[in-house]
């Protein structure tokens, strides 16, 4: 037991989002969950109604929701500076766990935690809403200040949290993410061709893998304009890009139009977890050129799916990536298109890289998130 007063964790993300931030918060603490089942944990949820949540992770979690939505509290705690403690919402506690990006009032005896997942809005500022950039630019580095400790999802971030905010290093500590045992190979054809059929993927045709919510900072236009490049060879291979409709996306869909490629892109829209993994496993390729990550999930998903992977040179891909995927510049699409040209072509290169990916996404699991997770409360708790 870590602590006999509680441990709350801010639930918010994992209950309103389905993808990104909102898995990542949901696995952790099934994680968390599975390794520990003595100490008190509650689980505050902005927005919820009790009767909507889900079954708590494990016999020691207790679910704290408020019908007070996140952006009336982004107004209170973080535009208005209402010094309304978290305390208010979910009891006594040793220890809170902000897990996206913004810290709230507590008390003081209160230890707090805090998760930064990438400092994109300031590394690549042209790819976020401007309103959302000027908000995270004010309560973002003030969160950072006053949290007693911070975690990063990746040693990019802890690296750009010491650039970009002053950190000091030891109050920073890296957990990286796990990948979902669901994440395995399918081979099983019919298995293939259900989840191709459901999405509308021709049967007959090879096809590059993308996902991710279709906004500027997954670079699909330079990524249109590699598959442009290919080359006459290759003029049978389609672009499948998975994801819900994001911010700043007119120019994605307009770059389909303008480089000729209706019948070459695919985009099936927001994609159910359950097909993920075959639809990892029916590509020849995953290309994710990212402009900017804080981890980086769909490099380490489509290698344990055994789908050869060609990611950025920037951020957390190379962390994740390590020596498994071809490496290249985001902001140069003929480098793109080569790694893809590549890959399509080589036989021998995609089979390495294949049992490379393999090996490489063993070692992210949420069992060692949890853990790393676990040895941060334990220390920020026995701090004095």
């Amino acid at each position: 037991m870590l602590s006999d007063r509680p441990i709350a964790i801010d639930y918010t993300a994992a209950y309103e989002q389905g993808a990104g931030i909102g898995r990542l918060v949901r696995d952790l603490i099934g994680g968390l969950a599975a390794l520990d089942r003595q100490t008190p944990y509650k689980l505050f949820v902005a927005g919820a109604e009790k009767s909507k949540l889900p079954p708590i992770p494990g016999p020691n979690f207790t679910w704290k929701p408020t019908r007070i939505t996140p952006l009336w509290f982004a107004r209170l705690w973080h535009r208005a500076q209402v010094p309304l403690v978290v305390e208010s919402f979910v009891g006594p506690m040793a220890l809170f766990h902000a897990t996206d990006f913004t810290l709230p009032p507590t008390l003081p005896s209160t230890k707090t935690i805090l998760t930064v997942h990438d400092l994109s809005f300031v590394r690549t500022p042209e790819t976020a809403p401007p309103v959302l950039k000027v908000y995270l630019d004010k309560v973002v580095p003030r969160s950072v200040r006053r949290a007693d400790h911070v975690i990063a999802d990746s040693q990019a971030t802890k690296d750009d949290l010491i650039e970009l905010y002053g950190t000091p290093p030891d109050k920073i500590s890296v957990v990286l993410s796990g990948v979902s045992p669901r994440y395995v190979p399918i081979v099983d054809p019919a298995q293939l061709n259900a989840v191709r059929q459901r999405y509308h993927i021709p049967e007959d045709r090879r096809y590059i893998f993308s996902i991710g919510t279709v906004q500027p900072r997954k670079n699909y236009g330079r990524l249109m304009e590699a598959l442009a490049m290919l080359g006459p060879a290759f003029e049978d291979v389609m672009l499948v890009i998975a994801g819900g409709k994001g911010w700043l996306d007119n120019p994605i869909f307009e770059t389909v139009k303008r480089l000729g490629l209706e019948d070459r892109v695919f985009f099936t829209g927001f994609v159910d977890d359950a097909d993920v993994p075959a639809l990892y496993s029916g590509a020849t390729v995953t290309a994710y050129p990212s402009l900017y990550e804080g981890f980086g999930f769909p490099v380490a998903e489509s290698m344990a799916c055994g789908t050869p992977v060609v990611t950025s040179i920037v951020s957390s891909m190379p962390e994740v990536a390590g020596d498994a995927a071809l490496l290249v510049d985001p902001y140069n699409s003929e480098a793109i298109a080569d790694a893809l040209r590549r890959l399509l072509d080589d036989v021998d290169l995609h089979k390495r890289l294949k049992l490379a990916g393999l090996e490489q996404a063993q070692q992210f699991t949420w069992e060692k998130s949890a853990q790393t997770l676990q040895a941060i409360y334990q220390k920020v708790l026995n701090h004095a």
